[in-house]
């Protein structure tokens, strides 16, 4: 999802159509920029809370049953590519300020 826009923000959620959306990054204490620090926040911390319910069943002697594994592994998709967007996000952000990529 290299969807990059010079000047331009990834936020951590869809835009219409369910493509990428972006924001001016000029102001990161402004409203959307805070928003999605939120949010980016709240995905990151769903997806350990994730990762480690998928530990803890995992652990568990009693094997999961189809239903258990499927429900699992579609939330840790979901949480995955929240976490690709997030880094995605940041990885644009430290590049256009002159990092190395």
């Amino acid at each position: 999802m290299t969807d990059a826009v010079a000047g331009l923000r990834l936020l951590p959620w869809d835009g219409p159509n369910g493509r990428p959306a972006y924001t001016p990054d000029d102001n990161p204490e402004g409203m959307v920029a805070r928003l999605a620090d939120r949010m980016e926040r709240e995905q990151l911390t769903a997806a350990s809370d994730l990762l480690e319910l998928a530990r803890q069943m995992l652990a568990v002697t009693d094997p999961l049953t189809p239903d258990q594994s499927r429900f699992v592994v579609a939330r840790l998709c979901d949480a995955l590519s929240d976490t690709l967007r997030v880094a995605e996000s940041r990885g644009m952000r430290l590049t256009a300020g002159g990092a190395d990529e």
